[in-house]
């Protein structure tokens, strides 16, 4: 769907049966609409034209959200159950969501499925709009015929992401909270607090302790030299983005980040679960092996471990087994390899990988939860030594101003 031709018509119209269809079509004006309808067989009843907006259509080349996927999909796999063709499915979702991003593919992908593509081939299209895995179990759902369970397993699959996206970004962002607040409070009680009091305390000559002077130190260098530290900030942040959108930057972080002993459970939990459920999910549309592989690497979330199981791919056309393959990348759990040797030799590794998947969510989903219940005490715990210590500092020389006026 070319967003040039600017306009959209929605439409109720009629075939040659009499049956009542509504739809929306893009054209360069009223008049070529009217012929394009003819052409389909269809007498327009009623007719509202639309304008596609600039924002909208820039919009649909970002990656749809999980959440968007997922409602996709579950409307697909509903509709398509209860008969509804590919082009009407596309309409209806079209007319019922919200999402202006959502509304700009969909149009696009309707539009293309009306000229002769598959709905796969009008997808992929899109560019980054729709995940690789989406695109090949669709395109594997129309050659096996079975599009609306392809669909139903996909908005399950996206779920499940989504539910471990949510929990990760909400485990990460009270403990952010509260870093940016701690830095905030001791940076206002060295900048402004203390030196107030010291002010004080010089005036009245008393003799300062050495905490306080060491913490009056720190007090100047931040004061004198705040843009100093400022542009050092700027710096690593800058070099250290920079690093990261290379590949070999990207492999030394995420290899830094398996070796965090705090991290290192939780994370390759995590990254098992999505092995363990992105292979099932293609395994179980007929997506060969070494395929299902390649498109997993891309959305395991760790460039070290994707790089590994790319390199697993070479392996196993040279004649390894997956299980063999995989222990040379070396970061998964014994209980990875077992299960998926058990399922290539009893032939049941699609259903293997599917049970471990949901084993690793749960261990992942503890994990999370007990790596939050440390960290938030402990910040908690730096946090009160800090200004702890701070304010020691000033209530050591007052002590000693009282003691002096006594």
């Amino acid at each position: 769907m070319s967003p040039n031709l600017g306009s959209l018509y929605s439409y109720t119209a009629k075939d040659f049966s009499g049956q009542q269809t509504n739809g929306v079509l893009e054209s360069d004006d009223l008049q070529n609409f009217y012929r394009l309808l003819k052409e389909r067989g269809l007498f327009c009843i009623e007719v509202s034209e639309k304008r596609q907006s600039v924002q909208t259509v820039k919009s649909s080349s970002k990656k749809l959200k999980a959440k968007d996927l997922v409602i996709f999909c579950r409307q697909f796999n509903v509709l398509l159950m209860a008969g509804v063709t590919i082009i009407k499915v596309l309409d209806v979702i079209y007319q019922q969501t919200e999402s202006k991003q959502v509304k700009a593919v969909v149009l696009k992908v309707y539009e293309m499925v009306q000229k002769g593509d598959l709905l796969s081939e009008a997808m992929r299209k899109q560019g980054d709009t729709f995940p690789e895995i989406l695109v090949n179990m669709v395109e594997s759902g129309e050659t096996s015929g079975t599009l609306e369970r392809v669909m139903d397993r996909m908005a399950e699959h996206f779920e499940k992401e989504r539910k471990l996206r949510t929990k990760i970004v909400t485990a990460v962002t009270y403990p952010a909270i509260l870093s940016v607040m701690a830095v905030a409070v001791v940076g206002i009680m060295l900048t402004f607090v203390l030196p107030t009091f010291v002010k004080m305390f010089a005036d009245s000559g008393v003799e300062l302790p050495q905490l306080t002077r060491i913490l009056l130190s720190i007090s100047n260098a931040l004061t004198s030299y705040w843009y100093i530290l400022l542009l050092m900030i700027v710096t690593l942040v800058f070099v250290g983005k920079t690093s990261l959108k290379t590949e070999e930057g990207r492999i030394r972080f995420d290899r830094f980040i398996l070796n965090i002993p705090v991290l290192k459970s939780t994370m390759i939990k995590i990254i098992s679960a999505r092995l363990a459920r992105t292979l099932s999910t293609l395994l179980s549309s007929g997506i060969p092996l070494l395929t299902c592989l390649e498109i997993t690497a891309k959305v395991l979330g760790n460039k070290f471990v994707s790089d590994g199981l790319l390199n697993a791919k070479e392996d196993m056309s040279k004649g390894s087994s997956l299980s063999q393959a995989l222990r040379k990348i070396g970061v998964f759990p014994a209980m990875v390899y077992s299960m998926i040797s058990i399922g290539e030799e009893s032939g049941s590794l699609e259903v293997i990988l599917d049970r471990t998947s949901d084993y690793y969510d749960e261990e992942a989903d503890v994990a999370i939860t007990r790596l939050l219940s440390i960290f938030e005490p402990l910040l908690i715990v730096v946090m009160a030594v800090v200004i702890g210590f701070i304010v020691i500092a000033i209530a050591l020389p007052m002590m000693e101003l009282s003691s002096t006026v006594k």
